[in-house]
């Protein structure tokens, strides 16, 4: 059974509108199942997959302005997969990844929702190895470096996951942990720059970070 509460909302990305559905808001919670508590995600965590951060928005503008034929695109973390689904909307090889259990339904729903076929999905556990991912000439992700471990672990995964030539895009909204994760994508390999950003949001607050860039 389900417990939780959606909202629909309009997101426009390069003069395009995408119809969103998302959680009410972050105290939703349902895991009848204990599904998402088998993978760790506590029921404090457990609505963060379903919310659409300012972040993820930020990635999409971000990512629609590249020059992506022929290239192979992996979200991780994807969460809602707003970028996942610009970039599909734009014919790009586009394969969205989570571990949230409930990932893959509010995708196709949202997919369903603006009348396109389907995106591929994967499973996407950091920290267990997907041999069935292959590899990727871009890797995007947004507010994927909220807890001490995704340093080691996201690095780790892009770094599987990337083939040569790989770029990688990752938008921080000045988590704590950005720095460590720079250092161990460095030791990997990759070179680095990022610009700043600074948005303001729709209640009013202000979202600021980095755009980060890494290149293999």
């Amino acid at each position: 059974m389900t417990h939780y509460q959606l909202k629909h909302e309009t997101i426009n990305i390069n003069d395009i509108d995408y119809l969103i559905r998302s959680l009410k808001d972050n105290q939703q919670f349902s895991d009848d199942q204990q599904h998402a508590e088998s993978l760790g995600i506590s029921s404090a965590t457990w609505p963060l997959f379903g919310l659409l951060w300012p972040s993820s928005k930020i990635l999409a503008k971000t990512v629609c302005l590249y020059e992506l034929k022929g290239k192979r695109v992996l979200e991780i973390g994807c969460g809602l997969a707003l970028s996942s689904i610009v970039l599909h909307k734009m014919g790009i090889d586009i394969t969205a990844s989570d571990y949230h259990p409930l990932a893959k339904e509010f995708l196709d729903e949202n997919i369903l929702g603006n009348q396109m076929s389907p995106i591929k999905f994967k499973t996407g556990n950091w920290e267990i190895e997907n041999p069935l991912l292959g590899e990727y000439d871009l890797i995007i992700g947004s507010d994927i470096l909220y807890e001490p471990a995704h340093a080691d672990d996201v690095s780790n995964f892009i770094s599987k996951h990337s083939n040569s030539g790989v770029e990688v895009i990752i938008v921080d909204p000045n988590r704590g942990n950005r720095a460590k994760f720079t250092h161990k994508m460095l030791s990997l390999g990759y070179t680095h720059h990022f610009e700043h950003f600074k948005v303001e949001t729709t209640n009013n607050t202000t979202c600021k970070g980095r755009i980060l860039h890494y290149h293999r």
